[in-house]
């Protein structure tokens, strides 16, 4: 019998002033058994830092040709792809063939740097491809916030985001590779 995915729900509340973009959202996210809270928690990252009414969870682990979250207009074209971690080059590709625009969040400290230095000449070809990367103390301070429901505010402007719960707050710069 095959382990199901662990349901987290979040009231996630954005005032976002880079963009002049203030909703509230409610979100349940499906946590695949082989995912981490850090994971999980980047992929929250994601939706706050590109919200938008469309915006909207894929499949991602369970599916390669689904991004992490992605934005689709009304014909199902593919505006926005996102993909957490350090996916691998050539699905990358494909992602900029599909959708107008893509973007990496990347994560793990030494780890992501490697996985940068490695690809970073092939991704210097994708024009549509936008990678970030988040310090590894901000990926673990996400990590920390994980409940089965949460209730968070996060804050946007000029390029840094502070993600806050009743208790704590995470402040998050993304460092931007390309």
């Amino acid at each position: 019998m095959a382990i199901k995915a662990t349901i987290f729900k979040a009231d996630l509340q954005i005032a976002d002033m880079d963009r002049n973009y203030y909703a509230e959202h409610s979100l349940t996210l499906a946590r695949h058994p082989s995912e981490t809270d850090e994971r999980m928690m980047v992929r929250l990252f994601a939706f706050a830092l590109f919200a938008h009414e469309q915006l909207s969870f894929g499949k991602g682990m369970c599916v390669d040709d689904e991004a992490d979250v992605w934005r689709k207009d009304l014909t199902g074209a593919i505006e926005l792809w996102i993909d957490v971690g350090l996916p691998d080059e050539k699905w990358t590709r494909k992602a900029c063939g599909r959708a107008r625009q893509v973007v990496l969040i990347s994560y793990g400290g030494r780890t992501a740097d490697m996985w940068w230095n490695t690809n970073k000449s092939k991704y210097e070809r994708q024009e549509n491809l936008r990678v970030l990367n988040l310090p590894p103390e901000a990926s673990l301070a996400l990590a920390a916030l994980a409940n089965r429901t949460m209730r968070l505010q996060c804050t946007i402007q000029d390029g840094q985001v502070w993600i806050t719960d009743t208790v704590d707050t995470v402040h998050i710069q993304p460092l931007q590779l390309r």
